[in-house]
């Protein structure tokens, strides 16, 4: 089902954290988060290559891959704070995608089974399919929100084809699937010329939600996230993550494989995972469509990376808070002495 190592590139783990057998709970017995590698791009509808991106994930920082990571802003070590381990990459198969998808499945529900967070590093976003789904057997189907951010509403129902599954198809399948409520289901960033209206339609027949870019701009990023927070822990007590790379703007993320002009900053995405995964119970991650062969000077690996280690800081930081010491002060001095 899982390998050590990568499928593509050296045999490294996130930033060097202890290795771990998604087959073996032993080895990853009190594990906070459980990070798995889904190196598989056979759902994409136009650049392929999202298959090097867990590989691209692990490595891309100019730091020693040492196991630790202190974050200036939240005061924690996540690494290091956090019991974090990498079971490697499942094996994936581009001409076979329900083999694929059932593999990538059955990991997370492993490691989501032990109590511990899957972050899944992607791959394309046909993998929000069992990322999500196998998270929501270990919770109950329709208990867990999903909060997706991504240019594309990835909600497609036959597309180039008769094919079920595909990159722009996962939300769809989630919900028909009863893993995530569609009422429960919160898109930000959307924007460009996709979906067409019959598939609008379908969305706002379940209830999704989605902010599109124009509203983020009008009415500001905050304040969408604080409506979107209020809705998906409406009748659900788990959060689902799922992080497409080209929710930002090219000009931020060129190295992914369906860009679409006018998106989030990096700054704006990385603030907007952080308070996710400090403000809410966030059981399940993923970081996907990061594809470097059409990076540039590493861009988008980088910024995916650092997306990764927002959300592992701000999981640290809210434990932290929650075991009674002083809470987190954004307006803290850095220089204080504390």
């Amino acid at each position: 089902m899982s390998r050590y190592g990568s499928m593509y590139g050296p045999d490294i783990t996130f930033l060097g954290v202890e290795r771990c057998d998604v087959a073996d709970p032993a080895t990853y017995a009190g594990a906070d988060v459980v990070i798995i590698g889904a190196p598989f791009d056979g759902g994409t509808s136009n650049r392929p290559g999202a298959r090097f991106g867990p590989q691209a994930l692990r490595q891309a920082c100019y730091l020693p891959h040492d196991g630790s990571r202190p974050s200036l802003a939240m005061r924690v070590d996540a690494l290091r704070d956090l019991r974090v381990y990498d079971a490697g990459d499942v094996e994936c198969y581009s001409g076979d995608v329900e083999t694929s998808l059932a593999n990538i499945e059955e990991a997370v529900h492993r490691v989501a089974a032990s109590g511990a967070v899957p972050l899944v590093l992607g791959g394309d976003h046909t993998v929000a399919l069992p990322d999500a789904r196998g998270t929501a057997r270990a919770y109950g189907p329709g208990r867990t929100a999903m909060i997706h951010f991504d240019a594309h509403a990835d909600t497609g129902d036959h597309t180039f084809g008769d094919h079920l599954y595909g990159h722009g198809q996962p939300m769809r399948r989630l919900i028909e699937s009863g893993a995530i409520r569609g009422d429960r289901f919160l898109q930000i960033g959307l924007r460009g010329y996709w979906p067409e209206p019959e598939t609008l339609r379908w969305m706002a027949e379940r209830g999704m939600r989605s902010y599109e870019m124009t509203e983020i701009v009008a009415r500001g990023l905050g304040e969408c996230l604080t409506e979107a927070f209020g809705i998906a822990l409406d009748e659900c007590e788990h959060i689902f993550l799922s992080v497409d790379i080209d929710v930002c703007d090219p000009a931020h993320a060129p190295g992914t494989g369906t860009p679409e002009p006018g998106g989030l900053s990096s700054r704006e995405l990385m603030d907007a995972v952080r308070r996710i995964c400090y403000e809410l119970p966030v059981v399940g991650m993923e970081v996907v469509e990061v594809a470097p062969p059409y990076d540039h000077s590493d861009i988008t690996a980088f910024l995916g990376n650092r997306v990764i280690l927002e959300a592992l800081s701000a999981m640290a930081r809210r434990r932290k808070d929650d075991e009674g010491g002083p809470r987190w002060d954004p307006y803290q001095p850095l220089l204080d002495g504390r």
